[in-house]
């Protein structure tokens, strides 16, 4: 057995089991340190120990049922000072507005040090993190989020500059700098700072008005449980958590940010509370993540056309590896708002299970010429019902001229500075069972096809009694089930070892596809 320490922080670590599974380890084990038993049972590619001692070195051993070992060596990160957040006045029954004695104990903690909040529920508002701390949220631990949207403070959209001629974008709201209220964690122009723990931050959204009139900008946009703007090595590890106002982890503008093993549970009904949106970062590690949410499990985005273009930030190498995707309208998304591009992301044993769609890229016309797509390689992934496993729609319909001739016309229109472009793509090692209205929708755009779509060792099988959808959201496109290859305006496409069962009428449908290839 092979194990590699993912990150270790002041008083916890993050560990990977090594081999080709898809999230689940290939037998149950258990975990010692320094000879002693602390993990039971475990049955996930990643796990974590928690309650460590501050630069101490431990020896862990994984002894797993099937008689397979491995062994490690690891030391915990060094820690300057221990601040229990209890001694600032905490009141632990969950109505009383902890807002101020919890960012006391944030704001005061020294360099190096760690913040410390024992078991209890604490109503709380927008907190902010400082540079070169740990937030430790201890197992029975709950930061609960406050109802009254009146109560959190409003991030600007745009911050004008001294010289009259730069601004800075702050507050946004898919894709625009536009007003929105503080997030419920906020990590702004700060770096290294972890939040770690076994302890859970529940935004309490499902108990406010966050979910009535979404659509509509009531004093500022709804908040984000978890943002950073402008931030650089951040750590998110081990804590749950729940019921988002909107998307419920959201980075932009970051560099060297760490997602591993969060529980993440939104309603399956509640509004845009997509799990994971990496903006414009550049080195996301999004690993052993549980993802249960009413949108897109993990989308990768950087902006609509404005922002594309004055910041031209794309979101950039990033590894998704053995996180678990239930439930929410895509698995891996990228878009729509995408006008700064995304480039070198690579996904690797990870499931999906019960997602609509499992790899979906959005994007459409007036998105920009920096909108590009490219270096994506989606590799060893297993879909369990998935509605349609594979989505490429550069027709999506979004926003308020996204049913416009503009944006559906399947007629060239001339390139432009607004035309967005894809490029290479692989995917490979991957299994799809039941799925229902399609196996694969490819929908480039007519002046600027996808380029090039490489896929290698899939096998996708339909549901025997799969029912009827729209594969892609894209005007004039039919309900579809068991489709099993729509592909329109692209370049290249290759097939090898490309296997289709229980589909309905013909195997390939192809308008305007430059070159197949099938070995």
């Amino acid at each position: 057995m092979k194990l590699a320490l993912v990150r270790a922080c002041t008083r916890s670590a993050c560990f990977e089991l090594q081999n080709n599974t898809c999230y689940t380890a290939p037998a149950p084990f258990r975990v010692q340190l320094n000879g002693q038993t602390v993990l039971e049972a475990c049955c996930t590619n990643v796990f974590s120990v928690f309650s460590l001692e501050p630069g101490k070195t431990y020896h862990l051993e994984v002894l797993a049922t099937d008689g397979d070992t491995g062994t490690l060596d690891f030391a915990t990160a060094a820690e300057s000072f221990f601040v229990d957040a209890s001694r600032y006045g905490l009141v632990n029954d969950g109505v009383t507005d902890n807002t101020a004695f919890l960012q006391a104990a944030l704001s005061t903690c020294p360099p190096g040090g760690t913040v410390y909040v024992p078991a209890g529920t604490y109503r709380t508002q927008s907190l902010f993190l400082c540079s070169n701390t740990t937030l430790y949220l201890e197992k029975g631990c709950t930061l609960l989020g406050g109802t009254d949207r009146r109560e959190y403070p409003i991030l600007p959209g745009v911050l004008p500059c001294a010289d009259e001629q730069h601004e800075a974008y702050l507050g946004g709201w898919e894709g625009n700098p536009l007003d929105c209220f503080a997030g419920l964690i906020n990590v702004i122009n700060v770096e290294n700072v972890t939040i770690t723990g076994e302890g859970c931050i529940n935004a309490n959204a499902d108990n406010g008005d966050w979910y009535q009139h979404i659509k509509v900008k009531l004093i500022a946009w709804r908040p984000r449980l978890f943002f950073t703007s402008k931030a650089k090595n951040v750590t998110l590890h081990g804590v749950e958590v729940c019921n988002s106002f909107s998307w419920t982890i959201h980075p932009t503008y970051s560099d060297g940010v760490n997602i591993l093993q969060l529980q993440i549970h939104n309603r399956a009904d509640s509004p845009n509370t997509d799990g994971i949106d990496p903006e414009s970062c550049k080195n996301v590690n999004i690993i052993g993540d549980s993802i249960h949410v009413g949108d897109d499990c993990i989308a990768l985005k950087s902006g609509k056309l404005f922002l594309g273009t004055v910041m031209h930030t794309p979101c950039e190498n990033v590894t998704i590896r053995n996180c678990n995707l239930n439930r929410g309208h895509g698995g891996l998304v990228i878009g729509s708002e995408m006008s700064g591009g995304v480039k070198n992301v690579v996904m690797t044993q990870c499931l999906m299970d019960h997602t609509d769609r499992g790899l979906r890229i959005k994007t459409r016309r007036g998105r920009g010429k920096n909108a590009v797509i490219d270096g994506l390689v989606f590799r060893n992934v297993e879909m369990r019902h998935v509605l349609t496993p594979f989505v490429i729609n550069m027709f999506y319909f979004c926003d308020p001229d996204g049913k416009s001739d503009y944006v559906q016309s399947h007629e060239p229109l001339p390139l432009d500075d607004a035309t967005p472009r894809l490029g290479s793509l692989t995917m490979e090692n991957i299994t799809a069972t039941d799925a229902e209205y399609a196996g694969c929708w490819f929908s480039g755009l007519p002046e600027q096809p996808v380029e090039k779509v490489e896929m290698n060792n899939v096998s996708i099988s339909f549901a025997e009694n799969a029912g009827a959808g729209h594969a892609a959201m894209m005007c004039g496109a039919a309900e579809c089930s068991k489709l099993a290859i729509w592909a329109e305006n692209v370049k290249e496409i290759h097939f090898h070892n490309v296997k289709l069962e229980g589909y309905a009428g013909e195997r390939l449908n192809f308008i305007n596809v430059g070159s197949f290839k099938e070995d």
